[in-house]
């Protein structure tokens, strides 16, 4: 059996993204069973959201928790990251709300504002600023707490969007895993240019140096 690998170091606060290739002398065993002995922090619960949300794949197509595998079957998963270990602080901060139901809430994030809680920002974020949004909400036993399924940058504003529970952040982290979810971003530039449109084209990835900022690379 192949060993699952770890996900970029930028992806772990997000999501979890495992393959492995089930061994040729595996004896018939359910899919979620499979994966709760051999995943970290993976609840059952967990893997049937995934399964639910069509994030469980045997040999690139969807399948059932109850799922029986078989020997040389290559399965995958998608799985919501499991939640903080820190205590996340609620604070009254502003949101500017665009829309809400009872799986997903859009956010127009302000220039500023850091998405989470991290090293030099514990606080004023807007995971705190939705914590506090939650903990005051009539129904908010029902809620699981903002679950992110993406980021922008601190200095960047722009629309977010935050599951509300597990199995809605679960089928959002497969649809940005898949790129499924297209997103636009708007930048000022300024200089003389050859040309009045056109697309530049870089490798972007995290500095050698320092880790808390990016570069690009050549190809």
């Amino acid at each position: 059996m192949n060993e699952f690998p770890e996900i970029p170091e930028e992806q772990q606060e997000l999501y979890e993204h495992f393959s492995v290739t089930v061994d040729d002398k595996q004896s018939p065993l359910r899919i979620d069973k499979f994966l709760m002995a051999r995943l970290a922090n993976a609840s059952r619960n967990r893997i049937q959201n995934a399964a639910k949300a069509g994030n469980i794949l045997v040999n690139g197509k969807p399948a059932r928790s109850s799922y029986k595998i078989k020997p040389g079957e290559l399965i995958t998963i998608v799985m919501a990251h499991p939640p903080r270990e820190t205590e996340i602080l609620a604070e009254d901060i502003p949101l500017k709300i665009v829309y809400e139901d009872k799986d997903v809430i859009l956010i127009d994030k302000k220039a500023g504002m850091v998405v989470h809680p991290a090293y030099a920002n514990y606080t004023g974020t807007l995971v705190n600023a939705l914590t506090y949004y939650f903990d005051n909400q009539s129904n908010k036993d029902e809620l699981a707490g903002p679950m992110l399924v993406h980021r922008i940058d601190k200095n960047t504003s722009g629309l977010m969007i935050v599951a509300k529970n597990e199995l809605a952040q679960t089928r959002l982290a497969k649809e940005f895993f898949d790129h499924t979810i297209e997103r636009k971003y708007i930048a000022l530039v300024w200089g003389d240019f050859d040309e009045d449109e056109g697309t530049i084209v870089g490798h972007v990835g995290r500095h050698k140096k320092n880790r808390k900022v990016m570069t690009v690379y050549p190809e």
